[in-house]
């Protein structure tokens, strides 16, 4: 417990005024990750040991950038294993997130923790976002799932257009290294936000959040 008490301290260095529901949804990620990691590799080997750090932590530096209403519906394209989705849908109990993948053994690894921990405000589909029609979002967010000119040509038609919050309704997405090339090839001229700047963990070197506005 004191272990895990020690690596909630990556969060609560950075985020204040948890319920006890909350962080006890936090302190239970590691374990369950670990025994479906040891089923499914849903986090690479080597990250696993660093889930506070490299995939809470780093999913929640879309929570230090903009606070979402109450009511606000989100959609995780690509979501994975639940990043950014799960950590965000903890932080934001009173916002509706809807996280897809084209692959149905990682969303069962979702689904599972989701139930376990006891999210009420998330919800599962197993497809490609270029196949969701008549629905629509408020913010599409990813994770280096995909350039940022695919991330955009499939989360664009899934955005109603809006402007709640701090940012205008559109994409937020997370992504790594030399981004010159990438925003070039998208035509796009996203606001960009060095991680670093937010957290100061080593591993947040080079790493960037992208807003693109609707």
């Amino acid at each position: 417990m004191e272990e895990t008490r020690e690596k909630l301290a990556l969060i609560t260095n950075y985020f204040a005024d948890f319920t006890d529901a909350q962080l006890q949804q936090f302190g239970a990620l590691e374990a369950l990750y670990n025994d479906w990691n040891s089923k499914i590799n849903v986090i690479s080997r080597k990250d696993i040991e660093g889930l506070y750090e490299k995939h809470v932590l780093h999913s929640l530096a879309i929570a230090a950038v903009v606070e979402f209403a109450p009511g606000t519906e989100i959609i995780d394209i690509g979501t994975g294993g639940g990043f950014p989705g799960i950590p965000l849908a903890i932080f934001f109990p009173e916002v509706q997130f809807h996280l897809v993948d084209s692959i149905a053994k990682k969303l069962k690894v979702v689904e599972s923790v989701a139930e376990a921990i006891g999210l009420k405000n998330l919800t599962i589909q197993h497809t490609r976002a270029e196949d969701i029609k008549n629905r629509k979002w408020d913010f599409v967010i990813s994770r280096a799932v995909a350039p940022l000119k695919d991330l955009w040509k499939w989360g664009k038609p899934l955005l109603r257009k809006g402007h709640n919050h701090d940012l205008k309704n559109g994409l937020i997405c997370l992504k790594g290294g030399d981004l010159a090339q990438e925003i070039f090839d998208s035509g796009l001229r996203p606001n960009m936000v060095n991680i670093e700047s937010l957290f100061t963990e080593a591993s947040f070197k080079d790493k960037f959040l992208l807003h693109v506005a609707l």
